[in-house]
């Protein structure tokens, strides 16, 4: 893959803005089928420009005008914000007060950096693919509870470009959901409690809800590889002190000097669950029992939240299809299907889908002769890169939202022909 030199950023982002990035189907995603009046219009759009200039409050007419203006402007990042009452980019003509974020889709934001307690092969910014499993667990548990629990059904999961994972629910019902109950939904979501200074920071009783017994069976499918080996959690004594922290001191010499004989972290695991079983039996201790290991699980394992980003309306999130200028990825869709299978080391870079353009054109001009010269042009040039498949699908996403959208039209006309 291309190398990617963030010195050619403004060269590469000229490049995508013109001929890569998918308007239209980006502009039918936040257009909503024009069911609402000025939904599209009085949208938020956040443009980081080089040298960390920041606008805010920009708003676009349609996809001619959003295009034009992303072309002029060439962003090194784009975010999306709140529906107003009023076009954003006149928000100082409105009378105080009067300007108020009123629709948005319940978004979630999960940052690696926000595991670093619980992760042995990589801190702050880096990823590798033995933490990225993190990200997986996520996005199952999560995407699981909002389909399921709460029977939400327009999810796009996308990568954020370097070390993390976003998630926004589009169904119609969400859009409208006040900042309360979006605070209602996180805390549902929300197991791991406590910052940096709090030791244990999950607290299970015998009494489990169904949300944390589900997520606990897909970690079961991950942890030994995850946690076991990848990660060693119960290495050596300095990782496997952070472990003893977390249960009974009553069970703390036991452990230690068990710990002691056996060789790595898979017996050490099983060890710890059978004295775990062991002490619950003897003690009749409501600390002890099955959710100990559990707590343990969760506490390594469970997806962790940025509950601001999710509770606030206003809040602004990075878009689809942004480039991120550190690392030059794109923020690209990730298919549910193939949640495990998605690997952000192989997620194309903006060097690599210009460079893959650069080529094609090359042949092209070669081959060609002024009557295919049109039809040329007219085939989308992102869907000759390793962008494709992705725009492919976020499209399959627009197809779901808009079938949805049909049914619920066909519904109300129903209803209406009924009186």
């Amino acid at each position: 893959m291309e190398a990617f030199d963030p010195a050619e950023l403004p060269e590469l982002l000229k490049l995508y803005y013109r001929r890569l990035f998918p308007y239209a189907q980006y502009y039918r995603w936040l257009n909503y089928g024009g069911v609402v009046k000025n939904y599209f219009q009085h949208r938020e759009f956040s443009f980081t420009l080089k040298d960390d200039i920041y606008i805010r409050y920009q708003s676009f007419n349609n996809q001619s005008d959003l295009e034009k203006e992303m072309q002029k402007m060439n962003p090194y990042k784009i975010d999306i914000g709140a529906v107003y009452s009023h076009r954003p980019n006149q928000h100082n003509t409105v009378k105080l007060g009067a300007f108020q974020a009123q629709e948005k889709e319940l978004v979630f934001d999960i940052d690696m950096t926000d595991y670093d307690d619980v992760r042995r092969c990589c801190s702050s910014a880096d990823i590798c693919s033995k933490c990225w499993t993190l990200m997986t667990m996520a996005i199952h548990i999560i995407d699981r509870a909002l389909k399921e629990d709460f029977g939400f059904k327009h999810r796009l999961w996308v990568y954020s470009g370097r070390r993390g994972v976003h998630c926004w629910v589009c169904d119609e019902s969400v859009r409208k959901l006040s900042s309360a109950v979006r605070s209602g939904i996180v805390e549902y979501l929300s197991v791991v409690k406590g910052g940096q200074d709090v030791k244990k920071k999950v607290h299970l009783s015998e009494k489990i809800h169904p949300f944390v017994r589900k997520s606990i069976n897909i970690i079961k499918k991950y942890f030994e590889d995850y946690a076991l080996v990848d990660q060693d959690i119960l290495e050596n004594k300095e990782s496997w002190d952070k472990i003893l922290a977390l249960v009974p001191e009553t069970m703390h010499d036991e452990l230690q000097q068990s710990f002691q004989k056996h060789h790595n972290s898979l017996q050490r695991w099983e060890h710890l669950k059978k004295a775990a079983s062991r002490c619950q039996n003897n003690s009749k201790n409501d600390k002890c029992g099955p959710w100990l290991e559990w707590e343990i699980m969760l506490q390594y394992c469970f997806p962790r939240l940025d509950i601001n980003v999710s509770k606030g309306i206003n809040h602004l999130l990075k878009s689809p299809f942004s480039v991120h200028p550190k690392t030059g990825r794109i923020s690209v869709p990730i298919d549910l299907q193939k949640v495990d299978q998605f690997d952000p080391f192989t997620v194309p870079t903006i060097s690599s889908i210009c460079h893959e353009l650069d080529v094609i054109s090359t042949k092209e001009e070669e081959k060609e002769n002024g009557a295919e010269s049109d039809i040329k042009h007219r085939t989308r040039d992102y869907k000759k890169t390793s962008l494709a498949p992705f725009v492919k699908v976020f499209e399959q996403f627009l197809e779901n939202l808009d079938k949805s959208r049909k049914g619920e039209l066909l519904k109300k006309s129903d209803l209406q022909k009924d009186f």
